[in-house]
């Protein structure tokens, strides 16, 4: 794996394997306040200097660009520890990745920098009740009077719904264009109009829920990019962070492997350890060969996403794609080599199971990614015959 990485990726591995050792897995983490922990975790993640990796040097970042390969290292080794701590890195990765891409010189330096320092959590509004893989049918509404956009709409599955201060929202400013009449606006938790209608309780706990824009005003001064840039500004950080989910199933997918290493060692049935057994041994090897397949590929897409390459979409998807189905492979044999004791509420590889099931939906499902790929061959095909 070497050849993907340079000294200083190999050095922010080293540094965020011994902070997950001594602030995840030394101290342990409690399901019961899911929100006080995920807003421990991004003041923390802040504090140390973690969070620097989701925005450009220049507004407090650590990096003169934000680099694909920092944010994978950094969500594979919070994943092995914590899946509540991965979704607080990633969530601030996301909702200011838009402004990273698309912002003005003003609008970055107001809002990234909080989020850097882990002052203020971040959140990317998107999905809606009849949105969500198709885009373009979103039905939030941006309506112009004057210097203002007012927004009106419902977005659910929206991750630090409540807890988040920044959120980029994507409305229509143009509803007959669908698509390329969408637009992207900053808007504050503060501001009046923006509701918090609802907290989503999922089969891992994770602050989510569904807030409502009733007549929500922000200043145009609000607005990422141009009117009708939103699709475009939607796509692209998801693009770039989609590798890095690949980068999460293959953390929890390593901690799934280690946890069945351990216990197949340790546990003996028939008067010998179950690593003893050739049916275990075959397990074992299936899934370390799955995981190492799968670092891969979401490597390959991080390092080719830092060297700017075309193939960027194509390969993002086919790591999103199998790390996560292969993660959800690998935990499902780690808790069946764990038999009775994995379906225990509060062991590792049963929080495991709950954890990586998300993983193959958000950022596009896996029946998403085979359309990218698939629409990404053709067109190649194409491109090459008429050449």
């Amino acid at each position: 794996m070497d050849f993907f990485f340079e000294p200083d990726h190999r050095s922010l591995r080293e540094r965020i394997r011994a902070w997950v050792e001594k602030n995840i897995l030394s101290e342990g983490r409690s399901e019961a306040d899911v929100e006080g922990e995920a807003r421990k975790l991004a003041a923390q993640l802040g504090r140390d200097g973690f969070t620097a990796y989701v925005a450009p040097e220049s507004f407090g970042g650590a990096r003169a660009k934000v680099q694909a390969r920092d944010l994978c290292i950094l969500r594979e080794e919070l994943a092995y520890g914590s899946a509540l701590a991965d979704a607080t890195f990633a969530m601030q990765a996301l909702g200011s990745y838009p402004i990273a891409l698309a912002g003005n010189e003003a609008q970055k330096a107001r809002y990234l920098p909080p989020i850097v320092r882990g002052e203020v959590m971040a959140a990317f509004a998107l999905t809606e009740p009849q949105a969500g893989s198709d885009v373009s049918a979103l039905e939030t509404r941006a309506v112009k009077r004057g210097e203002e956009y007012a927004l009106t709409g419902i977005k659910r599955f929206i991750s630090n719904a409540g807890l988040a201060g920044t959120y980029v929202v994507f409305a229509s400013t143009d509803p007959e264009k669908k698509g390329k009449g969408i637009s992207a606006f900053i808007v504050e938790a503060s501001r009046p109009g923006l509701v918090l209608k609802e907290k989503t309780r999922l089969i891992s706990p994770h602050p989510i829920g569904a807030i409502a824009f009733e007549e929500c005003v922000v200043p145009q001064a609000n607005l990422l990019g141009q009117e009708g840039d939103g699709l475009k500004i939607a796509l692209g950080t998801l693009d770039t962070l989609r590798c890095t989910v690949g980068a999460a199933a293959v953390g929890l997918a390593r901690r799934a492997l280690a946890e069945a290493l351990g216990y197949s060692r340790t546990r003996r049935q028939f008067g010998r350890e179950l690593a003893q057994f050739q049916g275990i041994q075959f397990k074992l090897a299936d899934m370390a060969t799955e995981l190492e397949a799968a670092r891969l590929l979401v490597y390959q897409a991080a390092w080719l996403h830092d060297g700017g390459d075309r193939r960027l979409k194509q390969k993002s998807s086919m790591a999103k794609l199998f790390a996560t189905e292969a993660a959800q492979r690998i935990v499902d044999q780690a808790l069946q080599i764990h038999g009775g004791i994995g379906v225990v509420e509060g062991t590792p590889v049963e929080r495991l199971y709950r954890d990586v099931r998300s993983l193959r939906i958000y950022e596009g499902t896996s029946e998403i990614q085979k359309l990218v790929i698939a629409r990404s061959l053709l067109s190649d095909a194409t491109g090459n015959r008429q050449q």
